[in-house]
């Protein structure tokens, strides 16, 4: 079982950007697809990014284009670059693992603290 923690979010103006990072531990990251959600208050989860074991990668309508969605395999570690941020962008963001069935899905039984993302003027 691979285990998650989420972690660089925090409080960035209109246009700013952010990096986050989900450091994993107990298995490799390229045995997976890994994703990156965000959950604002009152809304579904919703996958914005994901990336494949070979390296494939996918984004919602909403962040193609200012997110970006990169692994360091020897950090075994999965990021999240977030450019020209919205207030819409508000919200938490998790990352998880699992098949691509799974993390298209968003079917996993557990989900770590995520970390904060405000946009905010």
């Amino acid at each position: 079982q691979v285990q998650l923690v989420e972690s660089g979010g925090g409080l960035v103006q209109p246009g700013g950007s952010l990096r986050l990072s989900c450091a994993a531990s107990g298995s490799t990251i390229r045995l997976y697809t890994m994703g990156w959600y965000r959950q604002a208050p009152g809304k579904q989860r919703e996958l914005v990014a994901a990336i494949a074991g070979g390296g494939s990668v996918s984004y919602s309508d909403s962040v193609r284009g200012r997110f970006t969605i990169s692994r360091d395999n020897a950090k075994n570690t999965v990021y999240l670059q977030m450019n020209s941020l919205k207030p819409e962008d508000t919200a938490v963001y998790y990352c998880n693992a699992g098949s691509a069935r799974e993390v298209a899905s968003a079917n996993f039984p557990t989900w770590g603290q995520g970390t904060q993302v405000t946009v905010s003027s």
